[in-house]
């Protein structure tokens, strides 16, 4: 399965709107909305033609918390809605399909797949509109924790990922709550976890430390090992800049 990536170069979402717009408005429409708001491709795709005629915005409440996001349409996409709702009626399905249903998932996320090979991006999936949302978003007001609730993440970190950005290991330990800390403290010390963890990631370096004289490894083997290595890199820098300021 290829990993799906926000569109993170504003000239590449450009033209990636761009060529979904010449493909099909509503595809164009559904992006926008996407990246605009944040929602499930399968809430957008529920959409009425109503929630968008005629207005000048669009308002969801995202995820099991249920918060509440507003998307202001510019003016291209308002003039491109204006157009495609036109002759609709309010009731019908925003996102037409076969009949009367909408769009399947599968139907768009084909689509959305098509627009990326076009302009020879490869990295595109039925995610992309809300990574693409949710690294923008990163971005503009450096607020992992909001997006953290927003998309319903188990913790922040599940959210670098998701937005394709390496664990900031300060900002995160800055955040933690004394009852965070205490239970954090807790589980490390319950029945030697801590120790048991801190073990196993040893041994696994020592494989790997052995594995790179390895003659049978391929070329993917060492750039897994220099991302993995990076990236521990990066959260060791930040960790010591964190406990020198503690």
């Amino acid at each position: 399965m290829n990993w799906v990536a926000p569109i993170k170069d504003e000239e590449t979402l450009r033209r990636y709107e761009e060529e979904l717009l010449n493909m099909d408005e509503k595809y164009y429409i559904m992006f926008r909305i996407g990246v605009g708001t944040g929602m499930q491709v399968q809430d957008i795709l529920q959409l009425k033609v109503g929630d968008v005629k005629g207005k000048d915005s669009i308002t969801a409440y995202l995820g099991t918390h249920r918060v509440k996001r507003s998307y202001r349409f510019d003016g291209e996409l308002k003039k491109v809605i204006q157009r495609y709702t036109l002759d609709k009626a309010a009731d019908e399905p925003l996102f037409r399909g076969k009949g009367d249903n909408p769009v399947s998932r599968e139907q768009a996320y084909r689509v959305l797949k098509s627009a990326g090979t076009r302009i020879g991006l490869g990295t595109i999936g039925a995610q992309t509109m809300r990574k693409t949302f949710a690294w923008k978003y990163y971005k503009t007001t450096g607020d992992i924790y909001y997006l953290t609730n927003l998309l319903n993440h188990a913790s922040p970190s599940v959210t670098f990922r998701f937005i394709g950005e390496k664990p900031r290991v300060d900002l995160i330990a800055s955040r933690m709550s004394p009852e965070e800390n205490k239970l954090a403290r807790r589980k490390l010390f319950q029945d030697g976890a801590g120790v048991s963890r801190m073990e196993a990631v040893k041994d696994m370096m020592n494989y790997l430390e052995e594995e790179l004289e390895n003659p049978v490894n391929d070329d993917a083997f060492y750039g897994r090992i220099e991302v993995l290595l990076s990236g521990m890199e990066d959260l060791v820098r930040d960790f010591h800049v964190e406990a020198l300021q503690s």
